[in-house]
């Protein structure tokens, strides 16, 4: 059986990507909305003297960790387009999930209400308690929303791992380019 392969120009913005000209991948697909969720980035700020990476307190609307990344004085082009290449990862992500998370409970509101009123009950009881559905009805939910948004998921996974797999790359290349610099380095006090 012949294997399978992805078409050419499905794989363009990929070698693009990992040739070095320029970091841009795909941005998510059918995630363009007019009431998508702000993008606000956590107020947490690592100590001005650090030299490593800080993962902040989770976001409250996208529900991850933001990363503030160390910039090296010494940091080379490589170094750089890596670590761009990570922030921009890490906003699309950012964007994505706060989008979704957004657009999840905005719909399960409105589920939630519809089936309240079909029942003839209010959203809010008399005592002033929200009312809500129970497991069997949330189920019905969650499958549906599931199967609505599935083409967005699977666009979100399929450049989630582009994206990972250009990162890795990126590190590699900055990994052989240090050892390549040390390398250099011995060979110069061994000369001198």
């Amino acid at each position: 059986m012949p294997a399978l392969r992805p078409p050419r120009r499905a794989l363009l913005p990929l070698c693009r990507a990992l040739s070095g000209g320029g970091c841009q991948l795909v941005p998510e697909r059918g995630g363009e909305r007019r009431d998508a969720a702000p993008s606000r980035v956590s107020r947490f700020c690592p100590p001005r003297k650090s030299c490593h990476d800080w993962i902040g307190p989770p976001d409250k609307q996208s529900n991850l960790r933001p990363v503030h990344f160390y910039i090296p004085e010494n940091e080379s082009p490589l170094e750089q387009k890596l670590r761009e290449l990570r922030q921009e990862t890490q906003e699309w992500n950012q964007q994505f999930w706060a989008n979704k998370n957004l657009t999840f409970l905005k719909e399960e509101e409105k589920f939630i209400d519809s089936r309240l009123k079909a029942k003839g009950l209010e959203l809010r009881a008399g005592s002033g308690q929200k009312a809500t559905l129970n497991a069997e009805e949330m189920a019905d939910f969650y499958k549906e929303f599931l199967s609505k948004n599935f083409q967005k998921h699977m666009y979100y996974n399929r450049d989630w791992y582009k994206r990972n797999f250009a990162i890795t790359f990126f590190m590699g290349k900055v990994a052989l380019e240090t050892i390549w610099n040390k390398l250099r380095l011995k060979r110069k006090k061994t000369s001198n």
